[in-house]
């Protein structure tokens, strides 16, 4: 299967970190998203974090044309209509997601390729909602995108071999190493990541340490890169409510959400996002 194009529905953080790494593979990425700020605002950090590389030696200033070169955008779903491989970071609202599969399965060319970047969610559920389950598979990348090497693939139960291999294969021209993961809520790494998460919360609200101090114990102590409220942060409060609550009606009460995770959503209190969540910024 030849893969030169790529649509990136979802312009948030995942979606534009994945629509950089897909350009600086050599891919042409159409980028979505129903809100034309929000594509500019994406190309925008997209552009500001190919600075960064440049100040880091890691990016050159043709690299960074060329990336740029390479995205187009468009508020126009029917951009899809012509990818060789569509890859989905919307919210992780099942309906939603399944709505959306349902739409790409109808517009899109008979071989595309349709990936979930769901961090929790069932791929068959999804792929349940189309007329050709054998296209539709699991893809989770890890945020920064450009930076972070993993991708899990996860089979829906009607994913084809042909649609496993090519996603591997757009996986490792991104630069990225893959884990084959049996469907199973949560997979491998946000189950796991959850968990911790959650337990570190308890930790906050029970007066255990400060946010700072639990932090700097599981970086220092466990060799994480990042603290477990660090990293709920930067993935959004509200992103891992929702999370936790599929995980919580899927796999019972070890994953039932911290309060001061609810509270914390409920006030807006949504991480780097909104400005404020465990830490101020």
């Amino acid at each position: 299967m030849n893969i030169e194009t790529i649509a990136m529905i979802g312009s948030g953080v995942m979606g534009r970190g994945i629509a950089q790494s897909a350009a600086a593979a050599g891919y042409q990425v159409l980028l979505h998203d129903t809100s034309p700020t929000q594509l500019q605002t994406a190309l925008q950090a997209i552009e500001a974090d190919l600075e960064e590389g440049i100040r880091r030696n890691k990016v050159t200033e043709e690299e960074k044309r060329r990336v740029l070169q390479r995205i187009g955008t468009s508020d126009s779903l029917h951009v899809a209509a012509s990818a060789d491989f569509v890859i989905e970071a919307i919210p992780e609202i099942l309906e939603w997601k399944q709505e959306l599969f349902a739409h790409l399965d109808a517009i899109c060319k008979a071989d595309a390729i349709l990936a979930t970047n769901t961090s929790t969610m069932s791929p068959t559920q999804i792929g349940a909602a189309t007329k050709s389950p054998h296209r539709v598979i699991a893809m989770h990348f890890f945020n920064p995108v450009p930076r972070m090497k993993l991708v899990e693939i996860v089979r829906g139960l009607d994913t084809s071999d042909a649609t496993y291999e090519a996603t591997r294969h757009v996986a490792e021209r991104m630069g990225k190493e893959t884990v084959e993961v049996n469907e199973y809520p949560g997979f491998i790494t946000s189950r796991m990541n959850c968990l911790i998460g959650n337990e570190a919360m308890r930790m906050l609200q029970e007066g255990v340490a400060s946010a700072e101090d639990i932090d700097k114990a599981i970086k220092l102590g466990l060799h994480h890169p990042m603290g477990p409220l660090e990293l709920a942060d930067l993935v959004g409060l509200d992103a891992r409510l929702k999370n936790m609550q599929y995980l919580y009606e899927k796999l019972g009460e070890t994953y039932r959400p911290a309060p001061i995770l609810e509270k914390y959503v409920a006030a807006g209190r949504l991480g780097r996002k909104s400005g404020r969540g465990f830490y101020e910024y």
